[in-house]
């Protein structure tokens, strides 16, 4: 396999720093949901029904900060943003400890509505330091990185929750945030073109939230959701068949699929279409379920396991070849809350067909769902796009694109 379009991404100035911060800061990020899940249930000795009520308003909350906290990045610049949002988490997660189930059922909601935005600043700067030629190879690169984060933070996150007194998960949740969040400040790294400042006007949403946006959105949402389904319907066959201690291997193992996928798409010449990658996922996912005994699964997740980081990294490459930079903060937003909103569901349809039909038809029906959808996102995709290396408008030009 060629390596040399990482080499020739990993040498651009900057680059290096961006991606281990990138990383480090992630990683908060990711122990949310478990942090909570453990804390409602251990600390507070409520039941797992309830714990996955606070993840649900903890995920309600990110699906509409993100857009929101994306276009604060693109009108008033990364460190204002970063110091806002990074205030509110460790407001939110420093009085989480404190307060009765309901009071933390609202400061889950306010973290995720305050949560920073380190999944777009990241993919802005790689849009903004890496040439275009470039940016598919940087994105699958941050794509596969991205799996050590979600690696390392839900194993810290039981760790921490388990091994020190109650709430003192959430205090490191909150101390995560702010450490992260102050690298990030510290790095400000550019989110924009060299040369380009922030507009004076913004440019009018109507001009960039294209079909082929919905249809990416749509593409991403399917995306997370079969990857959700997925998770816990292997987890529950593995559970039926007696050996649920071998989950964490498993899905390891699966992660370390991803990776392997990621590495090679980026390294291929030609750009492929986001949708293509999604369906391909999906339609992958379906037979999973014709799988008998641990090894067996352990090999059928391969073929739609080495398609997750080049799916992510795809929906990316091209939502920044069709909105223009002086947006891309928000649309960078707006596709956080499809990949959310598709985590999110994920679970509970699979739980849905695991209780009624059996672990073996989730994989079949969210894969089928997947496909589905990504067919009724073709026909906005195919639509022409607009050119978005144009630059932004000045004051005297406020309807230019």
């Amino acid at each position: 396999m060629n390596l040399t379009p990482y080499r020739q991404v990993l040498a651009v100035p900057g680059m290096r720093s961006l991606l281990l911060i990138g990383i480090l800061a992630r990683v908060p990020a990711t122990a949310v949901a478990i942090t909570l899940t453990l804390h409602v249930n251990s600390a507070l000795g409520l039941s797992w029904a309830r714990a996955g009520l606070v993840t649900a308003a903890y995920t309600v909350g990110a699906a509409i900060g993100q857009p929101l906290t994306g276009r604060l990045l693109d009108r008033r610049g990364l460190r204002l943003t970063m110091l806002l949002t990074t205030v509110g988490q460790a407001v939110a997660w420093a009085l989480a400890p404190h307060l009765p189930y309901n009071g933390l059922v609202v400061a889950a909601v306010l973290g995720g509505l305050s949560g920073p935005p380190i999944f777009s600043v990241v993919r802005l700067s790689i849009a903004a330091m890496v040439p275009t030629d470039q940016r598919r190879t940087a994105f699958a690169l941050d794509s596969t990185i991205v799996e050590l984060s979600y690696m390392v933070g839900p194993a810290l996150a039981v760790a921490l929750v388990t091994g020190l007194p109650p709430g003192y998960g959430l205090y490191a949740l909150a101390a995560g945030f702010v450490v992260s969040g102050a690298l990030v400040w510290w790095l400000d790294p550019p989110t924009r073109p060299e040369g380009q400042a922030i507009p004076e006007v913004a440019p009018r949403r109507r001009t960039w939230f294209s079909p082929r946006l919905v249809a990416l959105m749509v593409a991403g949402g399917a995306a997370t959701f079969v990857l959700s389904a997925t998770e816990i319907t292997a987890v529950a066959t593995l559970t039926e068949a007696g050996v649920a201690h071998l989950a964490g291997l498993v899905i390891a193992v699966w992660c370390g699929y991803s990776l392997v996928g990621g590495v090679v798409f980026g390294a291929l010449r030609r750009s492929v279409s986001a949708l293509a990658l999604v369906a391909g996922l999906a339609a992958l996912t379906m037979p999973i379920g014709l799988a008998s005994g641990w090894p067996w699964i352990v090999l059928a997740l391969l073929p739609s396991g080495v398609l997750c980081a080049p799916s992510m990294a795809a929906a990316i490459d091209n939502l920044t070849g069709i909105v223009p930079p002086a947006a891309r903060g928000e649309a960078n937003g707006l596709l956080g809350s499809a990949f959310t909103v598709g985590m999110a569901a994920g679970s509970p349809f699979a739980g849905v067909i695991i209780d009624g039909w059996g672990a073996e038809w989730a994989f079949a029906a969210a894969g089928g769902l997947g496909v589905l959808a990504v067919l009724a996102a073709v026909p906005a995709y195919r639509r022409a796009p607009r050119s978005t290396e144009q630059p932004t408008p000045s004051v005297a030009e406020p309807t230019a694109v």
